[in-house]
């Protein structure tokens, strides 16, 4: 609706996990570093957590498209609450794999075989698991048992775990999983100037090279999303809107304060 008025070839502040639109502050950046390596070494398990709308799904995202398809099968679970069985099913079928068995010893038996035959083929075997604080507590004992798939010498599956920071306290209960992570990182909000940066990246991602946002806006937007991304988005998307329908050349912290004042 309001491209056009700005000079934009794409919507910039969309709250879907689009790759192309990941800002790299400070902590994603070491984020992605450290998970890279965890699973480019096949070590184990690793856990990444955040607060809502920090960016922990897109950076999953940006992971699954750094790895090449020829080197690594990856299984990604986006609605981890399920019954264990369940779990099992879904896990089959996200690395291609249906079946109509419910029989425990059956799935873990079929997955065995996958996992030992892309080893043969010299391929990782990855399990993303989104939203993994929605993991029922049965199904937990499975994912404890899925780290049990290894030879003498590695891991035939490698796990990331993601999720909202109760996932820290959830996996601490489950000791012998605990171990197994090889590495923890939580990502943090946002500072100010990462937000001015992160509004900036945006906009020229987006088509725009200039900046439209003025210093008050993007102080009063930091204020009120707290460095958050996904509110940073909010804000900034009808921002736009109403500066297009009142034919603004900016936007400016009025703008932002009509925004804010119906977010409220």
């Amino acid at each position: 609706m309001y491209l056009d008025y700005w000079g934009l070839k794409k919507f910039p502040f969309e709250n879907v996990p689009d790759p192309e639109f990941m800002y790299y502050a400070k902590g994603h950046e070491e984020a992605l570093v450290r998970l890279l390596y965890i699973i480019k070494r096949n070590k184990g398990a690793a856990l990444l957590t955040g607060e809502v709308g920090c960016g922990k799904t897109t950076l999953s995202r940006v992971i699954i498209k750094q790895l090449p398809e020829m080197d690594f099968d990856i299984a990604l679970i986006t609605n981890p609450s399920l019954d264990p069985i369940d779990f099992l099913k879904e896990v089959l079928h996200q690395f291609g794999m249906n079946s109509e068995t419910s029989s425990k010893s059956d799935l873990i038996n079929l997955l065995n075989s996958h996992l030992l035959e892309n080893m043969k083929a010299q391929k990782i075997s990855l399990l993303i698991v989104d939203e993994a604080q929605l993991i029922k507590p049965g199904t937990f004992e499975e994912v404890r048992l899925l780290l049990n798939f290894q030879l003498n010498d590695r891991f035939l599956l490698t796990f990331v775990l993601i999720g909202q920071p109760e996932l820290q306290g959830i996996i601490r209960d489950y000791k012998q999983l605990d171990q197994r992570i090889a590495i923890r990182y939580h990502l943090n909000p946002l500072g100010f100037e990462e937000t001015a940066e992160y509004i900036a990246f945006r906009l020229n991602k987006a088509g725009l090279a200039k900046n439209v946002f003025n210093g008050q806006a993007i102080e009063d937007i930091y204020q009120y999303s707290e460095g958050v991304p996904r509110k940073i988005n909010n804000v900034c998307d009808i921002a736009l809107l109403i500066g297009f329908s009142i034919k603004a050349a900016k936007i400016d912290a009025d703008i932002i304060l009509k925004v804010i004042d119906k977010s409220l």
